[in-house]
């Protein structure tokens, strides 16, 4: 018996891989070539990292109305073809900016004065539509909050605010940010700036797409099951997850059921440049950024990499893309190469196998409430199958995704079952296991994903894929997105993770550094002809 049970694994993989095969190829007959270009990048103001517009702000090599009006005419160029950006400020965002500019030629602070006290005074930053930024809508994709508008500012970009940050627009998101590609019923489908037949992710993919296509110069995103990452790889990106309950989530909707539930979620920087992360996380994080160290100099010859290639075969989730696979070879080889063979392991830990399970199971929480109730608005359960009906002839104000998660969602064990104390078990073996593996000195290079980002509807036949980051944030483990320059054989961004221990933000986001060094991190989208 012991030994059927590794052959029917093995039997049921071969057949969901050859299903895949066969669904892929039908996706490529209906999109066929690549989608609609986007227009080339031709103002050098788009191409600084956040960071450094920063400093030429505030040393008066640029002034703030310059930058805003640069990245408002990009999101006037790319918008009408990706669909990434759902409202701006824009009037209030200039009169914003022309007040940064007069109080930096006051005097009244000098350079360092600036550069310590609003680092990030006059840059332009963007958010998605969970967020909340005051006067800006804030529906998280349902329709029935269509017309809601932010009355204050969430912690987060409160904070980011206090840094001279000017947020300027909000971008897309899945509907109630429970789904991997960003469409809803109130804003329309986002797409992706590589080819425009496919995904951004979700839910922060309107927040990964605006990045991708230089419309913004950094944002904000959030993650409880890889709504950062999922987006940063897909668009090519970098978005860092931190660490549980480091960073506010105050003003995010939906909001979690429970403080467990409040772990798992966590509000992080995305930008197309590593060196926006760690001040943007300092800032973020507020009084909390002293957990992290962030200003301890990470020395990467001292540090342990281990790296683990797939999940181990999870049910119903797809292989690992070769060149994903290829990918992750190169990292590791770039790694021993630099820092020394012994340095780099590779390790195959056989939980990560049954990461959806251990998601599912953990999201659970005593409230009595799930994802119908999150479509509800959080005052009532919908009924997900009269809405499922109504789908049928066009009469739903839900996506058809939503629903079906819903569902799914019901299906799942239930909190204080014994399959429910099984997986939180199992959760916390693994948690312990990896605290023990990385100490404080030691990340683990993982798939963000195991495929490239697939075409528009595609995740409805692999929807368990984003196990790969959502058994992070069950964990509570920091983790970054890292794209890895080159595009792939589909013409599409490249990239891993870097997760690390907890509170050990820094030294994901030094090995990101050290990988847009060594691979050049984001990708100009291509312009094709």
């Amino acid at each position: 018996m012991e030994n059927r049970v590794p052959l029917a694994r093995a039997i049921g993989g071969y057949i969901f891989g050859l299903l895949q095969a066969v669904i892929r190829f039908i996706f490529r007959l209906i999109y066929g070539h690549k989608g609609e270009s986007v227009p080339p990048i031709t103002d050098p103001i788009l191409l600084e990292s956040a960071t450094s517009l920063a400093r030429k702000i505030r040393n008066q090599e640029l002034s703030s109305v310059q930058v805003l009006e640069s990245f408002i005419r990009r999101i006037k160029e790319v918008n009408p073809v990706l669909n990434c950006v759902v409202d701006e400020r824009y009037d209030q965002a200039l009169r914003e900016a022309a007040e940064a500019d007069a109080l930096i030629k006051s005097g009244q602070y000098s350079v360092e004065e600036l550069a310590k006290q609003k680092p990030f005074l006059g840059v332009p930053i963007t958010t998605k539509d969970c967020i909340s930024v005051k006067g800006m809508l804030h529906t998280a994709g349902l329709y029935e909050r269509r017309d809601v508008r932010g009355s204050q500012d969430a912690d987060a970009m409160a904070l980011m605010r206090k840094a001279g940050a000017i947020p300027f627009a909000l971008t897309n998101v899945s509907e109630v940010c429970m789904w991997w590609e960003s469409n809803n019923t109130v804003h329309g489908r986002t797409r992706n700036a590589y080819d425009t037949n496919r995904i951004v992710g979700g839910s922060s993919g309107g927040e990964g797409c605006i990045q991708s296509a230089a419309a913004s110069a950094f944002g904000l995103g959030s993650d409880i099951g890889g709504s950062i990452r999922m987006p940063a790889f897909f668009n090519g990106i970098f978005g860092h997850k931190p660490s549980k309950l480091v960073v506010s989530n105050v003003g995010q909707f939906p909001a979690p059921f429970s403080e467990e539930q409040n772990s798992f979620l966590g509000l992080g920087p995305m930008s197309r440049f590593a060196e926006d992360l760690r001040p943007m996380l300092r800032i973020m994080a507020g009084e909390k950024a002293a957990l992290l160290n962030l200003d301890e100099d990470v020395d990467l010859k001292k540090m342990n990499f281990f790296y683990q290639e797939s999940d181990g075969g999870g049910r119903l989730i797809s292989p690992v893309d070769p060149d994903l696979r290829q990918a992750m070879k190169l990292v590791v080889q770039h790694l021993s190469e630099k820092f020394g063979s012994q340095k780099v392991e590779r390790i195959q830990l056989p939980q990560f196998r049954q990461s959806a399970a251990i998601w599912f199971a953990n999201m659970r929480d005593d409230s009595g409430h799930g994802f119908a109730y999150q479509l509800g608005n959080l005052t009532h359960d919908i009924n997900t199958y009269l809405e499922l009906f109504k789908w049928l002839f066009g009469a739903s104000k839900h996506t058809f995704i939503g629903l079906s998660t819903a569902i799914m969602d019901s299906a799942q064990c239930k909190h204080g079952s014994p399959k429910y104390d099984h997986l939180v078990r199992k959760r916390n073996e693994l948690r312990s296991e990896l605290q023990s593996l990385l100490g404080d000195n030691g990340v683990l290079i993982y798939p963000t994903h195991p495929t490239v980002a697939p075409y528009h509807n595609e995740p409805i036949t692999r929807p368990i894929n984003f196990a790969y980051t959502g058994i992070v944030n069950v964990l509570g483990f920091p983790a970054t997105a890292v794209p890895l320059g080159k595009l792939g054989s589909e013409g599409l961004p490249l990239g891993v993770q870097i997760i690390a221990n907890f509170n050990q933000d820094r030294l994901c986001l030094a090995v990101a550094e050290e990988l847009e060094r060594a691979f050049g991190g984001w990708a100009k989208p291509e312009v094709r002809l």
